[in-house]
């Protein structure tokens, strides 16, 4: 690919990083918001699943369906689409995914049925499939191969963003106006990103690789997956429930909504600060990060349900968990075994494939054992993810691999 120009001939390689990371910001931050939108998109229907159920006359088990179905689609799809897409112009494409984020969004706002509904989600889960593999594979064109880190990073905190901000307040617009306004305001935040991203985005070189990875980098990207795929179960398992947690431990229904703002705030917080590391001490960031998480959790399951020793053991595991998306994007990446847009289609499975299982397995243990039972499982999944961050040190490379 062609890469940024590096600045001067006479520049410093810290002078010219940041010139190129200056140069490439207006469009990272364009990402910043597509992601925003793609996140909020996909969650916000958690926040009010009663309501959509009552206006469809259908238990909020049913309305559940809508989000994990949603996720069931990116796991099976992502990698699929990004590869019969893998020719076609990136600028285009990832336009074209903003538009069907418009369309699902809008289609949901004016559903008059239930299938109305379903069909404009099921669009949303496939446009989701393919647009996080496409916007992580920008993000790495954008800059020079030694700032993937960072560009993935600025790229990513939408992700957080969504969780902490879109989620929350579409929740509390909906609540207020009704679930349809809610998802209005998520159509006219989508199209301003559709339009930003029309006018601000350069053009990035559309190859995809599809050239097999040899063994010795094959390796180290399935390890890179299996940990992504761990770690993600655990956390959902428990988070998904973090409501029942905070209630059984004694908080007033009142308090759940500041305090996952606050959770979330504090992993967005973590991941400004530490994703300036993710391009010189990758490894050595990965471990803190995913050891904060099982440090966190299990400070849960031993501590519950006594509110302020719970209440701190998540503000510890959600302040780990805020960079874990751009720690596994980056290092997924940086092992070099195929294209970002290859690698972030596998990220994004994943992940959703976390979301999906973990919710299950964790309602399955809830209900069976107790909501201890489900921390404690959550803290050993996560801990396996560790485990392995820990014996495959090719996995998180201090330096760039080879882009393909």
């Amino acid at each position: 690919m062609t890469r940024p120009a590096s600045g001067p001939v006479n520049a410093t390689p810290d002078s010219a990083a940041t010139a190129a990371l200056r140069k490439a910001l207006p469009g990272l931050l364009t990402l910043t918001l597509s992601t925003f939108v793609g996140v909020t998109t996909e969650m916000l229907p958690v926040g009010l699943l009663p309501l959509i159920g009552d206006a469809f006359a259908i238990s909020d088990s049913q309305a559940g369906l809508l989000v994990s179905l949603y996720a069931l689609m990116v796991a099976v799809l992502a990698v699929p689409l990004t590869l019969a897409t893998s020719r076609l112009p990136r600028k285009p494409l990832l336009v074209s995914t903003l538009g069907c984020y418009v369309l699902s969004n809008l289609l949901v706002s004016l559903a008059p049925t239930l299938a109305v509904m379903a069909a404009g989600r099921v669009l949303g889960g496939l446009t989701h499939a393919l647009f996080f593999s496409v916007c992580i594979g920008y993000a790495t064109r954008l800059v020079p191969n030694q700032l993937t880190g960072r560009a993935l990073a600025i790229a990513s905190a939408g992700v957080s963003a969504g969780f902490v901000l879109g989620v929350p307040l579409g929740v509390s617009l909906g609540t207020a106006v009704g679930w349809r306004g809610a998802f209005a305001a998520l159509t006219v935040c989508a199209l301003i990103a559709l339009v930003l991203a029309l006018v601000v985005l350069p053009a990035v070189p559309s190859t995809v690789s599809r050239t097999p990875a040899r063994r010795e980098q094959l390796w180290p990207m399935v390890t890179v997956i299996s940990s992504n795929t761990l770690a993600y179960l655990g956390h959902y398992m428990l988070f998904t429930y973090v409501t029942v947690v905070l209630l059984g431990a004694g908080a007033v229904p009142q308090a759940v909504g500041p305090l996952l703002l606050l959770f979330g705030g504090l992993g967005l917080a973590a991941l400004l600060i530490v994703s300036r590391y993710f391009d010189s001490h990758l490894r050595a960031s990965g471990i803190g990060i995913v050891a904060t998480i099982v440090i966190g959790i299990i400070g849960v399951a031993s501590t519950y349900p006594m509110l302020a020793a719970v209440v701190v053991a998540a503000l510890v595991w959600n302040t780990g968990f805020g960079p874990v998306s751009s720690l596994y994007q980056a290092a997924a990446v940086r092992t070099g075994a195929t294209s970002p847009e290859i690698a972030g289609a596998w990220t994004n499975a994943t992940c959703n494939a976390g979301i999906a299982i973990g919710a299950a397995i964790g309602g399955l243990v809830l209900d069976q054992i107790g909501i201890s039972a489900v921390a404690w499982t959550s803290a050993v999944l996560v801990a396996a993810a560790l485990t392995i961050m820990l014996i495959a040190t090719r996995a998180f490379p201090r330096h760039q691999g080879t882009r393909r």
